[in-house]
């Protein structure tokens, strides 16, 4: 906050205090050494808590009209202030969520309720670690995990022989030492255990209780319990001590904890040993100078190991960790985000228009399709070959069913479905890069099984949640799922690839309604190619995919084929049908990526397709769901997914937009179901297609395949490398 005085005045509205006085007033205490104010309520403490809250509501005006302050932004660190603050028109509001409060002892009954109520209206949400993001990510649009930074310089000065603080001079060593609060999240018998087992030790705990009483607390001689000490004295604590401990029990109010004392025991050329706390295993895990032990027998042995260590064998490591942990890195991010918030939504990125067909006297080739297959070809016969190029698509607009656009409330949604861009070729990143920049996306997709939203493919988490188990390594999750499995000699159909893998019941519960629904088939009449792209994971990984590279296009798919197709050799049919121009012999080669049979006028008959309908909805709210898709595997649910786009686009917005998906028999081709008679079927076409070799067939409707974008994308390229060869060998003769 002292920071953020450089920018504006900083008040710091702390808890109420009670007093005798019969009248509620207002304190102010400027911070030793900054600018920033401490405003402090004193409330009369006989007063109930409504009399509180209406009292705290009129000091808190009373501070913002003294002080002329119309649009303040609002910063809250507890969900409890909101309750008399959310009547302010505040320029933006912040909630900076360091822990998940409602999780520990004694909390107040309404903080969850009053902690999603500001979620809602907040117009940024920052969490103190990494497990806290992601329990909250799918609570807001806007939110972003900053880890504690740390005041190194501080806390070095314990490295450079400073004197040990006088109350430990009587203390034999070797000292290992805690500070902080003493209350649930410290595991006191284990404490007590460790002291026992290691009289020869010193434990040295320095803090307030909270919550917890002295009697509360473990008697053995060894184990000292200092009390409270100031911010500056910590140095000179860590100056005489040998180890730093951080003896966390783990429940739920250390759920979510990222401490802040580890970096600054590291900053201060302390060892650390801590109990498996999430954050800290994530973040200081794998340096040599932090152990992890659960047991009071790993503990003490890992704080043996910790006393052996040489400063030199470690410290390197720690530095370079730390220097990239500075106060002032986080202030420059967070204050960012703050004036983004004031400025409120961001701006809608509007498209170039892209202009219509000249029809100029003659083209090269004509393309039939404005999907990823038809523009890629466009770009590389225009840009790379010269040639001019007509391409024509019934819509109207390019992208096919990757277009994305703007909803009236200004929320850029996908017309046509999800699609996420993921690719194992740095080839199709490097070719696609030149038309766009790419914002990070990983796609999670939870299935909705009753009550539960679970991760699907299914993983660890999935089986520990729907079995209320506790698998905690790969090899227990891979033994369940060998007990479910029903091994089937020979696979040929879908339900027989994943009863052969996890059994009739993982089966019936994720996979038989929902494919009855997207194919309106049962799954033993599928081929065995549609369950088999589904992995599953016996770790924890949560990620749809699994690819290299997984990314989203910065500004949008339709941005990126506008700047893809903005070539003077290219002009645009667009909301042509090319059943309307083919008479016009318009040039002599055709490259043609709608559905195969069409162009034959179904001569053979229709090849069989899946369909698809939107039901596209905007919400009043900021998010729906915790992540971009949720499957809902249930036949009776008439849908087979809801998608909410601002995940994927990481769009910032007080509203969201989400889609239905309903499969249907009838309307635009999207899946070829894929079925031996359809195959056969198929290769008719494509039999009579090479009669015609001045048409090519490219893209998913043109061969009848289901690929994915990048697929496509490589399709493309290595289509029109096979054309330029023939075009060289043609001209070589």
């Amino acid at each position: 906050m002292q920071r953020f005085v450089g920018e504006r005045q900083v008040y710091f509205f702390e808890e109420y205090i009670p007093t005798d006085h019969h009248l509620p007033y207002l304190e102010y205490h400027p911070f030793a050494g900054t600018d920033v104010i401490a405003v402090r309520p004193r409330i009369p403490h006989w007063w109930d808590e409504a009399q509180r809250e209406t009292a705290l509501r009129g000091l808190l005006d009373t501070l913002l009209r003294l002080h002329g302050v119309s649009k303040p932004v609002l910063w809250f660190y507890s969900p409890m202030m909101f309750g008399f603050a959310k009547h302010v028109d505040a320029a933006a509001i912040v909630y900076d969520c360091m822990d998940e409060l409602a999780n520990f002892r004694f909390a107040p009954p309404q903080l969850k309720t009053l902690e999603a109520e500001l979620i809602d209206r907040a117009d940024v949400v920052f969490t103190g670690g990494e497990s806290l993001f992601a329990a909250k990510r799918g609570q807001h649009d806007n939110i972003h995990v900053f880890p504690s930074s740390v005041d190194v310089a501080h806390f070095a000065q314990a490295r450079k022989g400073m004197a040990p603080a006088g109350d430990l001079n009587a203390l034999p060593g070797p000292r290992l030492g805690f500070y902080g609060v003493i209350d649930e999240r410290i595991d006191l018998e284990l404490l007590e255990k460790v002291a026992r087992a290691r009289p020869d030790w010193s434990l040295i705990m320095v803090g307030p209780l909270a919550k917890i009483g002295p009697d509360d607390l473990p008697r053995v001689p060894n184990l000292y319990f200092l009390g409270q000490r100031n911010y500056a004295d910590l140095p000179a604590y860590l100056a005489g001590w040998d180890v730093a401990l951080m003896p966390f029990a783990i429940n739920e109010a250390t759920r979510f904890i990222s401490p802040t004392k580890t970096p600054e025991y590291l900053a201060a050329g302390i060892p650390v040993v801590s109990t498996p706390i999430a954050d800290v295993v994530a973040a200081y895990g794998a340096l040599d100078a932090v152990n992890i032990a659960r047991t009071p027998a790993e503990f003490i042995a890992a704080c043996e190991a910790a006393l052996a260590l040489k400063p030199g064998d470690w410290q390197p490591a720690v530095d370079e960790k730390l220097a990239a942990m500075s106060w002032d890195k986080t202030f420059e991010q967070m204050s960012r985000l703050v004036d983004e918030a004031i400025c409120g939504d961001r701006p809608v990125i509007r498209l170039p228009v892209m202009r219509s067909s000249k029809r100029r006297s003659a083209y090269d080739v004509v393309i039939v399709g404005a999907g990823f297959a038809g523009s890629v070809l466009s770009e590389r016969l225009a840009a790379d070959s010269d040639q001019r190029v007509l391409l024509c698509d019934r819509r109207n607009h390019v992208a096919g069913n990757a277009y994305d656009k703007h909803d009236a409330a200004g929320i850029l949604v996908h017309q046509y479905g999800p699609h996420i861009f993921h690719t194992n070729s740095d080839a199709i990143v490097t070719y696609l890069s030149r038309f766009t920049a790419w914002r990070p996306y990983e796609h999670r997709v939870l299935a909705a099984v009753g009550d539960k939203r679970v991760p699907i493919p299914i993983n660890r988490t999935t089986l520990n949640a729907l079995y209320s188990l506790d698998l905690s390594t790969d090899a227990e999750a891979e033994e369940f799922l060998r007990s479910r499995a029903e091994p089937i000699a020979e696979l040929r159909t879908s339900k027989d690839v994943v009863i052969n893998q996890v059994g009739a019941e993982l089966y019936r519960t994720f996979f038989e309604g929902y494919t009855r629904k997207q194919w309106g088939l049962d799954p033993s009449q599928l081929d065995k190619a549609v369950t088999s792209r589904i992995p599953t994971r016996c770790n924890e990984d949560d990620r749809y995919f699994l690819d290299t590279f997984q990314a989203m296009p910065l500004h949008g798919y339709t941005a990126m084929f506008e700047n893809m197709l903005d070539h003077d050799n290219i002009d645009l049919a667009l909301g042509v049908d090319y059943a309307d121009i083919r008479a016009e012999n318009l040039a002599p080669r055709t490259i043609y990526t709608g559905p195969i049979d069409e162009y034959f006028g179904h001569r053979f008959g229709a090849l069989p397709y899946r369909s698809l309908a939107f039901r596209h909805e905007t919400l009043d709210q900021r998010r729906f769901q915790p992540v971009a898709v949720v499957n809902y595997p249930d036949e009776a649910v008439p849908y087979t997914r809801i998608t909410e786009y601002k995940h994927l686009t990481g769009q910032v917005h007080r509203q969201t937009s989400i889609s239905y998906e309903l499969p249907q028999a009838d309307g635009d081709p999207y899946y070829p179901i894929p079925r031996p008679e359809n195959a056969a079927l198929y290769k008719q076409y494509a039999d009579l297609a090479d009669a015609h070799p001045e048409v090519s067939f490219v893209g998913r409707l043109g061969t009848y395949r289901y690929y994915n974008m990048d697929q496509v994308v490589g399709q493309a390229l290595a289509h029109y490398r096979r054309m330029n060869v023939s075009t060289d060998m043609a001209v070589g003769s």
